[in-house]
């Protein structure tokens, strides 16, 4: 039987460049093993701790979905689904809830994160912190289980919530017998923490996002706008502390990237490198972005895919709850 390889991504903001090349990049990669069964799907629930305008919340949900479709995942091969639409996650997710302590809870990074800021500012410690930011590892752990996924591709910051998973499993599991499967993480660490415009690292809390479907002529602005240091264009540079070249290798082929490191080891000027970065990047995204534009103007051909994909992740989550159901006593 094969491996289940679940990935998913939250609609809280635009899909950027740090999106792409920290999730999305490697997650299509293992899309291309036929040994693996790879499961992807929008968190739109998850989304909800933080977005609660409708047409927002709908066209980011949406917008997630069209990045995966333009970038080339493949619905047939892979399993491909929103989550709101598999509602055996959502009754799995209080069950598990009955088996996870609130301390572990207590710990989880996002909580603890807003809890220190809380402090340091003066306020509540629970300022601005809903339940369902509280409990979100629980839902994330029922996306998990439900599939019974072995193997779940997370960032660094994200190995916390498949350990999370893990331990709820094992909680369940020595109460009933073993049900779950214990999902394992796997983390790229070839991937780059992309930095943003400003060198920090890139997100949308800081504000220093490239959107990944940005037009051309944003998109060489926003480029140009690029944190660099002051070395004239004489000057031999570092490829490895330079945002710029960190961005180019990503979009250019294993030749223009050697060219380009010998171009930095000669001594180049940065406005230079910005050309050519995005040359390589709009010829890289100039076909996704017809795509991706084409898809968010007919949301129904989105609706349809992903309702096709929902019925074979209710294939895979539907005898899960069945068996925790009768191992709790609640079915036969």
């Amino acid at each position: 039987m094969k491996n289940i390889v679940l990935t998913g991504i939250k609609p809280t903001g635009q899909i950027h460049l740090g999106n792409y090349i920290g999730a999305i990049k490697p997650a299509l990669k293992l899309a291309e093993n036929d040994e693996d069964q790879a499961a992807y799907f929008i968190a739109d629930y998850h989304g909800l701790t933080k977005i609660h305008d409708r047409e927002t919340f709908r066209t980011l949900t949406y917008g997630v979905a069209a990045t995966w479709l333009a970038l080339g995942l493949d619905p047939e091969k892979v399993i491909f689904y929103r989550q709101s639409n598999v509602p055996e996650i959502f009754e799995l997710n209080w069950i598990l809830a009955c088996f996870t302590p609130k301390g572990l809870m207590n710990r989880a990074h996002a909580y603890k994160g807003i809890v220190d800021s809380n402090k340091l500012a003066g306020k509540d410690i629970d300022d601005g912190v809903n339940m369902g930011l509280f409990s979100y590892p629980i839902l994330m752990a029922a996306d998990i289980l439900a599939f019974q996924a072995n193997m779940v591709p997370v960032g660094k910051d994200q190995i916390q919530h498949v350990e999370i998973a893990r331990d709820i499993a094992e909680s369940f599991n020595h109460q009933y017998g073993e049900t779950f499967v214990l999902p394992e993480y796997i983390v790229d660490d070839d991937t780059s923490i992309l930095p943003g415009l400003d060198g920090r690292k890139m997100s949308k809390s800081y504000h220093n996002t490239i959107p990944l479907f940005e037009e051309p002529t944003k998109l060489q602005k926003l480029i140009n706008k690029i944190k660099t240091d002051s070395l004239p264009p004489e000057a031999p540079k570092e490829t490895e502390t330079s945002i710029l070249f960190t961005l180019y290798k990503e979009f250019a082929s294993v030749e223009e990237t050697e060219e380009m490191r010998k171009r930095y080891e000669n001594g180049v000027g940065w406005g230079e490198v910005k050309k050519e970065l995005f040359y390589v990047m709009n010829r890289f995204l100039e076909e996704p972005r017809k795509k991706y534009n084409e898809l968010m103007a007919n949301p129904e051909q989105i609706d349809a895919i992903l309702a096709k994909g929902a019925e074979k992740a209710r294939a895979r989550t539907l005898p899960t709850l069945e068996e925790v159901r009768k191992q709790l006593g609640v079915s036969r």
